[in-house]
């Protein structure tokens, strides 16, 4: 073992935080993990992490906690559930898209127990996540980084401090900036597609017209093969997810002053697209949004 080895507490493993927790144990940290559904946490035993029945259990004695959840209210439910676990002076690697007044909750329970809070949120998907190679957005005191660098460094291929202070949220502005363009991407390559269909147009000719130019997008041919080659599962980032970071983004818009139109667009078609059954797909396949709940792939 290390000396800098480090006992981490992993609560939430969904896509994202499976993956985060299994690349830190192979990082050859401790690693205790909770999930609300036991039995989508149990594969990471496979790895060497423990799964524990509570959320206090998995914080107990961790050097760092890293959140994982659906959103902002989800891990402060699970924080609150973890309380008499806790102790003063933990690194809190808070993860999870909570968006701004989620976020300044989560801020509140920090200081209310003593946490050292990091606002960390990633950017990646399924793929990224599972090779440690998500970008890490991250705000916090420059003293305890330390502390928190052996964790990040095990998820993420690069980390973008915007801060000294967790709980300003610089990091989840900038990571909600950032989605907005990934869903605006996401909802125009669906248009596309469907206008393509819809036109009796063949898609690989408008893939050949812009191949090279200013036009052409990596990330646009990706989630458009996704929906071409009906490869939406397992999803790299679910339909249900990107439509409630979509409503964050809409609503930190309008807290400042701002009407975002793409993105209330592109949270309409996500939702409307979940609401088709395609909710756990990739969120690639807000594509069915611009056709009736029957349209064959």
């Amino acid at each position: 073992m290390s000396d800098d080895q480090l006992t981490v507490s992993v609560l939430g493993t969904g896509i994202m935080g499976a993956a985060m927790a299994r690349n830190i144990a192979r990082a050859g940290h401790t690693v205790r993990a909770w999930n609300r559904s036991r039995d989508k946490a149990e594969p990471l035993t496979a790895d060497g992490v423990r799964v524990t029945d509570t959320p206090a259990e998995a914080v107990a004695d961790a050097d760092v906690i890293l959140t994982m959840l659906y959103d902002g209210p989800a891990a402060l439910e699970v924080m609150r559930q973890a309380a008499d676990g806790l102790r003063s002076g933990t690194a809190w690697l808070q993860s999870t898209t909570a968006g701004l007044d989620g976020l300044s909750d989560l801020a509140d329970f920090a200081t209310a127990h003593g946490l050292v809070l990091f606002d960390a949120p990633v950017l990646g998907t399924r793929q990224p996540a599972e090779s440690g190679d998500l970008l890490v957005l991250a705000a916090g005191p420059t003293a305890y980084r330390d502390a928190v660098t052996p964790v990040l460094d095990a998820v993420g291929a690069r980390t973008v401090w915007t801060g000294e202070d967790g709980a300003s949220g610089s990091a989840t502005r900038l990571k909600l900036v950032a989605n907005s363009w990934v869903l605006a991407t996401t909802s125009a390559a669906g248009e596309v597609l469907a206008l393509s269909k819809a036109l009796g147009v063949d898609p690989q000719h408008f893939f050949d017209a812009i191949a090279g130019g200013g036009l052409d997008l990596p990330y646009l041919r990706l989630k458009a093969g996704l929906v071409l080659e009906d490869r939406l599962t397992p999803a790299q980032f679910a339909v249900t997810t990107a439509a409630k970071d979509a409503r964050l983004i809409v609503e930190a818009g309008r807290q400042h002053g701002i009407r975002l139109d793409v993105a209330e667009a592109s949270e309409a078609r996500l939702t409307r697209a979940a609401e088709q059954g395609h909710g756990e797909e990739d969120m690639a396949a807000a594509y069915f949004a611009s056709f009736g709940k029957d349209t064959e792939r």
